[in-house]
Protein backbone atom coordinates (compact mmCIF):
# COMPACT_ATOMS: atom_id res chain seq x y z
CA UNK A 1 0.00 0.00 0.00
CA UNK A 2 1.15 3.53 -0.69
CA UNK A 3 2.60 5.34 2.30
CA UNK A 4 2.33 8.97 1.29
CA UNK A 5 -0.76 9.68 -0.74
CA UNK A 6 -2.88 6.61 -0.19
CA UNK A 7 -3.85 6.33 -3.86
CA UNK A 8 -2.19 2.97 -4.58
CA UNK A 9 -4.86 0.27 -4.52
CA UNK A 10 -2.94 -2.70 -5.90
CA UNK A 11 -1.90 -5.33 -3.34
CA UNK A 12 0.41 -7.98 -4.73
CA UNK A 13 0.84 -11.53 -3.51
CA UNK A 14 2.76 -14.65 -4.39
CA UNK A 15 1.49 -16.27 -7.59
CA UNK A 16 -0.59 -19.34 -6.82
CA UNK A 17 -2.00 -20.43 -10.18
CA UNK A 18 -5.05 -22.66 -10.20
CA UNK A 19 -5.20 -22.74 -14.02
CA UNK A 20 -2.64 -22.86 -16.79
CA UNK A 21 -1.84 -20.06 -19.21
CA UNK A 22 -4.81 -19.33 -21.45
CA UNK A 23 -7.24 -21.62 -19.62
CA UNK A 24 -9.23 -18.76 -18.08
CA UNK A 25 -9.41 -15.44 -19.91
CA UNK A 26 -10.79 -12.24 -18.43
CA UNK A 27 -11.11 -8.61 -19.45
CA UNK A 28 -10.92 -5.29 -17.61
CA UNK A 29 -13.14 -2.32 -18.32
CA UNK A 30 -14.44 0.85 -16.68
CA UNK A 31 -11.18 1.91 -15.03
CA UNK A 32 -12.71 4.64 -12.87
CA UNK A 33 -11.23 3.43 -9.57
CA UNK A 34 -7.69 2.27 -8.85
CA UNK A 35 -9.01 -0.93 -7.26
CA UNK A 36 -9.07 -2.39 -10.78
CA UNK A 37 -5.31 -2.98 -10.42
CA UNK A 38 -5.70 -5.02 -7.24
CA UNK A 39 -8.50 -7.00 -8.86
CA UNK A 40 -6.41 -7.76 -11.94
CA UNK A 41 -3.31 -8.59 -9.86
CA UNK A 42 -5.26 -11.09 -7.80
CA UNK A 43 -6.75 -12.82 -10.84
CA UNK A 44 -3.44 -12.94 -12.70
CA UNK A 45 -1.65 -14.36 -9.65
CA UNK A 46 -4.28 -17.13 -9.70
CA UNK A 47 -3.30 -17.94 -13.29
CA UNK A 48 -6.03 -16.06 -15.15
CA UNK A 49 -5.11 -14.45 -18.48
CA UNK A 50 -5.85 -10.74 -18.89
CA UNK A 51 -6.87 -10.57 -22.54
CA UNK A 52 -8.60 -7.21 -23.07
CA UNK A 53 -8.95 -3.75 -21.58
CA UNK A 54 -11.49 -1.09 -22.48
CA UNK A 55 -12.28 2.39 -21.22
CA UNK A 56 -13.53 5.40 -23.19
CA UNK A 57 -10.76 7.51 -21.61
CA UNK A 58 -7.49 6.87 -23.49
CA UNK A 59 -5.44 8.22 -20.56
CA UNK A 60 -6.79 5.54 -18.25
CA UNK A 61 -6.06 2.88 -20.87
CA UNK A 62 -2.54 4.21 -21.43
CA UNK A 63 -1.78 4.02 -17.71
CA UNK A 64 -3.27 0.51 -17.53
CA UNK A 65 -1.15 -0.92 -20.32
CA UNK A 66 1.99 0.42 -18.65
CA UNK A 67 1.25 -2.01 -15.83
CA UNK A 68 -0.05 -4.82 -18.06
CA UNK A 69 1.79 -4.39 -21.40
CA UNK A 70 0.54 -7.64 -22.93
CA UNK A 71 -3.15 -6.75 -22.72
CA UNK A 72 -5.03 -5.99 -25.93
CA UNK A 73 -6.92 -2.69 -26.18
CA UNK A 74 -10.54 -3.18 -27.22
CA UNK A 75 -12.29 -0.64 -29.42
CA UNK A 76 -15.56 -0.92 -27.51
CA UNK A 77 -17.40 -2.69 -24.71
CA UNK A 78 -19.09 -4.85 -27.31
CA UNK A 79 -15.81 -6.23 -28.58
CA UNK A 80 -15.22 -7.67 -25.12
CA UNK A 81 -18.81 -8.76 -24.47
CA UNK A 82 -18.96 -10.64 -27.78
CA UNK A 83 -15.65 -12.45 -27.29
CA UNK A 84 -16.60 -16.02 -26.39
CA UNK A 85 -13.15 -16.70 -24.90
CA UNK A 86 -13.71 -14.12 -22.13
CA UNK A 87 -15.23 -15.85 -19.09
CA UNK A 88 -15.15 -12.95 -16.64
CA UNK A 89 -15.26 -9.16 -16.84
CA UNK A 90 -13.58 -7.18 -14.06
CA UNK A 91 -14.65 -3.57 -13.70
CA UNK A 92 -14.28 -0.60 -11.36
CA UNK A 93 -16.88 1.77 -12.77
CA UNK A 94 -18.33 4.83 -11.08
CA UNK A 95 -20.36 3.27 -8.22
CA UNK A 96 -23.76 4.26 -9.63
CA UNK A 97 -22.86 2.49 -12.90
CA UNK A 98 -21.59 -0.78 -11.43
CA UNK A 99 -24.96 -2.50 -11.09
CA UNK A 100 -26.20 -1.74 -14.63
CA UNK A 101 -22.86 -2.77 -16.12
CA UNK A 102 -23.03 -6.06 -14.23
CA UNK A 103 -26.47 -6.78 -15.63
CA UNK A 104 -25.18 -6.15 -19.15
CA UNK A 105 -22.18 -8.43 -18.63
CA UNK A 106 -24.29 -11.26 -17.22
CA UNK A 107 -26.81 -10.93 -20.05
CA UNK A 108 -23.91 -11.53 -22.44
CA UNK A 109 -23.18 -14.85 -20.73
CA UNK A 110 -20.15 -13.76 -18.69
CA UNK A 111 -19.41 -13.63 -14.99
CA UNK A 112 -18.88 -10.18 -13.48
CA UNK A 113 -16.35 -9.02 -10.88
CA UNK A 114 -16.92 -5.49 -9.64
CA UNK A 115 -15.24 -3.17 -7.21
CA UNK A 116 -17.17 -2.39 -4.06
CA UNK A 117 -19.64 -0.86 -3.48
CA UNK A 118 -21.57 -2.99 -5.97
CA UNK A 119 -24.77 -0.89 -6.02
CA UNK A 120 -26.08 2.53 -5.07
CA UNK A 121 -29.79 1.61 -4.91
CA UNK A 122 -32.03 -1.28 -3.93
CA UNK A 123 -33.50 -1.26 -7.45
CA UNK A 124 -30.05 -1.96 -8.89
CA UNK A 125 -29.57 -4.79 -6.40
CA UNK A 126 -32.91 -6.39 -7.27
CA UNK A 127 -32.22 -6.19 -11.00
CA UNK A 128 -28.84 -7.85 -10.52
CA UNK A 129 -30.38 -10.60 -8.38
CA UNK A 130 -32.96 -11.33 -11.06
CA UNK A 131 -30.35 -11.36 -13.82
CA UNK A 132 -27.93 -13.58 -11.91
CA UNK A 133 -30.74 -16.07 -11.31
CA UNK A 134 -32.07 -16.04 -14.87
CA UNK A 135 -28.65 -16.27 -16.55
CA UNK A 136 -26.82 -18.45 -14.05
CA UNK A 137 -23.92 -15.98 -14.11
CA UNK A 138 -21.95 -14.75 -11.10
CA UNK A 139 -21.99 -11.24 -9.67
CA UNK A 140 -18.77 -11.13 -7.61
CA UNK A 141 -17.59 -8.18 -5.52
CA UNK A 142 -14.09 -7.07 -4.54
CA UNK A 143 -14.56 -6.61 -0.79
CA UNK A 144 -10.83 -5.94 -0.60
CA UNK A 145 -10.47 -5.06 3.08
CA UNK A 146 -11.02 -8.72 3.93
CA UNK A 147 -10.16 -10.53 0.70
CA UNK A 148 -6.91 -8.70 -0.09
CA UNK A 149 -5.44 -8.31 3.41
CA UNK A 150 -3.46 -11.26 4.72
CA UNK A 151 -4.17 -10.62 8.40
CA UNK A 152 -7.89 -10.53 7.62
CA UNK A 153 -7.65 -13.79 5.69
CA UNK A 154 -5.81 -15.48 8.56
CA UNK A 155 -8.29 -14.14 11.11
CA UNK A 156 -11.02 -15.96 9.23
CA UNK A 157 -9.02 -19.18 9.37
CA UNK A 158 -8.46 -18.79 13.12
CA UNK A 159 -12.15 -18.19 13.74
CA UNK A 160 -13.18 -21.21 11.66
CA UNK A 161 -10.74 -23.33 13.67
CA UNK A 162 -12.32 -22.21 16.95
CA UNK A 163 -9.44 -20.08 18.26
CA UNK A 164 -11.77 -17.61 20.02
CA UNK A 165 -14.92 -19.68 20.40
CA UNK A 166 -18.27 -18.35 19.24
CA UNK A 167 -18.05 -14.84 17.74
CA UNK A 168 -20.36 -12.46 19.61
CA UNK A 169 -19.21 -9.02 18.40
CA UNK A 170 -17.25 -7.47 15.53
CA UNK A 171 -15.85 -3.95 15.79
CA UNK A 172 -14.68 -2.38 12.54
CA UNK A 173 -12.77 0.86 12.03
CA UNK A 174 -12.27 2.01 8.45
CA UNK A 175 -10.58 5.43 8.31
CA UNK A 176 -9.37 6.70 4.93
CA UNK A 177 -7.31 9.67 3.77
CA UNK A 178 -9.34 12.01 1.58
CA UNK A 179 -6.73 13.43 -0.82
CA UNK A 180 -9.46 15.63 -2.28
CA UNK A 181 -7.38 17.21 -5.08
CA UNK A 182 -6.63 13.76 -6.50
CA UNK A 183 -10.22 12.56 -6.49
CA UNK A 184 -12.48 12.59 -9.57
CA UNK A 185 -15.63 14.72 -9.66
CA UNK A 186 -17.95 11.74 -9.14
CA UNK A 187 -16.35 11.05 -5.77
CA UNK A 188 -18.08 14.13 -4.34
CA UNK A 189 -21.53 13.57 -5.90
CA UNK A 190 -23.90 11.64 -3.64
CA UNK A 191 -25.96 10.19 -6.47
CA UNK A 192 -22.83 8.73 -8.04
CA UNK A 193 -20.87 7.45 -5.03
CA UNK A 194 -23.90 6.44 -2.97
CA UNK A 195 -22.90 7.76 0.47
CA UNK A 196 -20.16 6.74 2.89
CA UNK A 197 -22.04 3.79 4.46
CA UNK A 198 -22.98 2.47 1.04
CA UNK A 199 -19.41 2.88 -0.19
CA UNK A 200 -16.63 2.10 2.29
CA UNK A 201 -19.16 0.84 4.83
CA UNK A 202 -19.73 -2.15 2.55
CA UNK A 203 -16.34 -3.57 3.59
CA UNK A 204 -17.32 -3.46 7.23
CA UNK A 205 -20.71 -5.13 6.85
CA UNK A 206 -19.25 -7.89 4.67
CA UNK A 207 -16.61 -8.60 7.32
CA UNK A 208 -19.21 -8.74 10.06
CA UNK A 209 -21.35 -11.26 8.21
CA UNK A 210 -18.33 -13.42 7.41
CA UNK A 211 -16.57 -13.42 10.77
CA UNK A 212 -19.79 -13.88 12.75
CA UNK A 213 -21.19 -16.57 10.47
CA UNK A 214 -24.39 -14.65 9.80
CA UNK A 215 -26.53 -14.99 6.72
CA UNK A 216 -28.65 -11.96 7.62
CA UNK A 217 -28.71 -9.01 10.00
CA UNK A 218 -30.70 -5.91 10.91
CA UNK A 219 -29.43 -2.36 10.90
CA UNK A 220 -30.39 -0.95 14.29
CA UNK A 221 -28.98 2.54 13.90
CA UNK A 222 -26.74 4.50 11.54
CA UNK A 223 -25.41 8.05 11.26
CA UNK A 224 -23.57 10.16 8.68
CA UNK A 225 -22.02 13.62 8.77
CA UNK A 226 -19.80 16.09 6.97
CA UNK A 227 -17.66 17.43 9.79
CA UNK A 228 -14.60 18.79 8.06
CA UNK A 229 -15.18 19.17 4.31
CA UNK A 230 -17.87 21.80 3.87
CA UNK A 231 -16.40 22.77 0.52
CA UNK A 232 -17.82 19.48 -0.76
CA UNK A 233 -21.42 19.67 0.47
CA UNK A 234 -22.47 16.27 -0.91
CA UNK A 235 -19.55 14.44 0.69
CA UNK A 236 -20.06 12.47 3.88
CA UNK A 237 -16.73 12.33 5.68
CA UNK A 238 -18.04 10.30 8.65
CA UNK A 239 -20.44 7.40 9.13
CA UNK A 240 -21.18 4.69 11.67
CA UNK A 241 -23.71 1.93 12.20
CA UNK A 242 -24.82 -0.75 14.63
CA UNK A 243 -26.15 -4.12 13.45
CA UNK A 244 -27.33 -7.35 15.04
CA UNK A 245 -27.10 -10.64 13.20
CA UNK A 246 -29.66 -13.41 13.11
CA UNK A 247 -27.46 -15.54 15.37
CA UNK A 248 -27.25 -12.79 17.99
CA UNK A 249 -23.78 -11.46 17.22
CA UNK A 250 -23.54 -7.67 17.12
CA UNK A 251 -21.55 -5.21 15.04
CA UNK A 252 -20.43 -1.62 15.34
CA UNK A 253 -18.38 0.04 12.64
CA UNK A 254 -17.07 3.50 11.89
CA UNK A 255 -15.80 4.78 8.56
CA UNK A 256 -14.42 8.20 7.75
CA UNK A 257 -12.33 10.38 5.44
CA UNK A 258 -10.48 12.06 8.33
CA UNK A 259 -7.07 10.38 8.37
CA UNK A 260 -4.47 12.96 9.47
CA UNK A 261 -1.47 13.74 7.27
CA UNK A 262 0.91 12.51 9.95
CA UNK A 263 -0.13 8.90 9.50
CA UNK A 264 2.35 6.97 7.37
CA UNK A 265 -0.29 5.26 5.24
CA UNK A 266 -3.77 5.96 3.88
CA UNK A 267 -5.72 4.68 6.88
CA UNK A 268 -5.33 2.91 10.21
CA UNK A 269 -7.83 0.18 9.44
CA UNK A 270 -8.57 -2.10 12.36
CA UNK A 271 -10.92 -4.94 13.19
CA UNK A 272 -11.58 -6.46 16.62
CA UNK A 273 -13.45 -9.76 16.82
CA UNK A 274 -14.69 -10.80 20.24
CA UNK A 275 -15.47 -14.44 20.92
CA UNK A 276 -16.64 -16.38 23.93
CA UNK A 277 -13.12 -17.79 24.42
CA UNK A 278 -10.87 -14.96 23.25
CA UNK A 279 -10.46 -12.07 20.87
CA UNK A 280 -8.54 -11.02 17.77
CA UNK A 281 -7.35 -7.55 16.79
CA UNK A 282 -6.19 -6.77 13.26
CA UNK A 283 -3.97 -3.78 12.55
CA UNK A 284 -4.28 -4.07 8.83
CA UNK A 285 -2.15 -1.35 7.27
CA UNK A 286 0.11 -0.01 10.02
CA UNK A 287 0.94 -0.62 13.68
CA UNK A 288 1.21 3.05 14.62
CA UNK A 289 4.44 4.33 16.19
CA UNK A 290 5.72 0.75 16.29
CA UNK A 291 5.91 -0.86 12.86
CA UNK A 292 5.33 0.59 9.40
CA UNK A 293 4.25 -2.82 8.13
CA UNK A 294 0.60 -3.76 8.28
CA UNK A 295 -0.91 -7.23 8.56
CA UNK A 296 -0.36 -7.38 12.31
CA UNK A 297 -2.67 -9.80 14.13
CA UNK A 298 -3.07 -9.92 17.91
CA UNK A 299 -4.72 -12.97 19.47
CA UNK A 300 -5.64 -13.51 23.11
CA UNK A 301 -7.31 -16.74 24.21
CA UNK A 302 -6.98 -19.44 26.85
CA UNK A 303 -3.53 -20.36 25.62
CA UNK A 304 -2.00 -16.88 26.04
CA UNK A 305 -1.19 -13.65 24.19
CA UNK A 306 0.13 -13.77 20.62
CA UNK A 307 1.33 -11.24 18.04
CA UNK A 308 1.71 -12.37 14.44
CA UNK A 309 3.31 -10.55 11.51
CA UNK A 310 1.53 -11.99 8.49
CA UNK A 311 2.65 -9.96 5.49
CA UNK A 312 3.77 -12.27 2.69
CA UNK A 313 2.89 -15.40 4.66
CA UNK A 314 -0.79 -16.12 4.02
CA UNK A 315 -1.64 -15.16 0.46
CA UNK A 316 -5.01 -14.34 -1.07
CA UNK A 317 -6.94 -17.56 -1.75
CA UNK A 318 -10.13 -15.77 -2.84
CA UNK A 319 -8.95 -15.15 -6.39
CA UNK A 320 -8.04 -18.72 -7.19
CA UNK A 321 -11.29 -19.88 -5.62
CA UNK A 322 -13.21 -17.35 -7.76
CA UNK A 323 -11.55 -18.58 -10.95
CA UNK A 324 -12.40 -22.20 -10.09
CA UNK A 325 -15.95 -21.22 -9.12
CA UNK A 326 -16.44 -19.64 -12.53
CA UNK A 327 -15.10 -22.76 -14.26
CA UNK A 328 -16.93 -25.30 -12.08
CA UNK A 329 -20.05 -23.25 -11.20
CA UNK A 330 -19.37 -23.70 -7.48
CA UNK A 331 -19.48 -21.18 -4.61
CA UNK A 332 -16.30 -21.70 -2.60
CA UNK A 333 -14.88 -18.16 -2.86
CA UNK A 334 -18.05 -16.45 -1.68
CA UNK A 335 -21.70 -17.39 -2.04
CA UNK A 336 -23.95 -15.24 -4.21
CA UNK A 337 -26.31 -14.86 -1.27
CA UNK A 338 -23.49 -13.43 0.87
CA UNK A 339 -22.47 -10.99 -1.87
CA UNK A 340 -25.98 -9.63 -2.21
CA UNK A 341 -26.78 -9.59 1.53
CA UNK A 342 -23.71 -7.46 2.34
CA UNK A 343 -24.70 -5.08 -0.44
CA UNK A 344 -28.30 -4.91 0.76
CA UNK A 345 -27.37 -4.11 4.35
CA UNK A 346 -25.01 -1.28 3.41
CA UNK A 347 -27.77 0.22 1.26
CA UNK A 348 -30.23 -0.04 4.14
CA UNK A 349 -27.75 1.49 6.60
CA UNK A 350 -27.25 4.39 4.20
CA UNK A 351 -30.97 4.90 3.55
CA UNK A 352 -31.96 5.08 7.21
CA UNK A 353 -28.93 7.04 8.44
CA UNK A 354 -29.48 10.03 10.70
CA UNK A 355 -27.74 13.11 9.35
CA UNK A 356 -25.64 14.75 12.07
CA UNK A 357 -25.17 18.48 11.53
Amino acid sequence: MSKANGMNYAPQGKPRPVVGDGEFAFAAMSLDHGHIYGMCNGLREAGATLKWVYDPDPEKVSKFIQTYPNVRVAESEQQILQDTEVALVAAAAIPSERGPLGVKVMEHGKDYFTDKTPFTSIDQLERAKQTAESTGRKYAVYYSERLHVESAVFAGQLILNGAIGRVVQVLGLGPHRLNAPQRPDWFFKKQQYGGILCDIGSHQIEQFLYYSGNQDAKVLHSKVANYHNKGYPELEDYGDATLVGDNGATNYFRVDWLTPNGLSTWGDGRTVVLGTDGYIELRKYVDIARAAEGDQLYLVNGEGEFRMELGGKVGFPYFGELVLDCLNRTENAMSQAHVFKAAELCLRAQAQAVRVE
